[in-house]
């Protein structure tokens, strides 16, 4: 999870999520099952469904690339 920029309220929390090979994940139902279990302020509001995470040549995760 990380922060990306909000009009309204500053920052928003967004999820990038990889699912496990031949698994597939719809972002409202990863929403509303976060929703059910998290405080109002921890639960991702947008949710990123990708293949891989965008790595660096060290194998670090390039979050800014996540953020946009």
């Amino acid at each position: 999870m990380l922060g990306v920029p909000d009009a309204t309220l500053g920052e928003e929390v967004k999820a990038v999520v990889v699912p496990t090979s031949g698994a597939s994940i719809a972002p409202e139902d990863l929403i509303a099952w976060c929703k059910e279990r998290m405080a109002a302020y921890k639960y991702p509001r947008i949710v990123e469904v990708v293949a891989a995470m965008p790595m660096t040549a060290t194998g670090k995760i390039l979050m800014q690339a996540m953020r946009g």
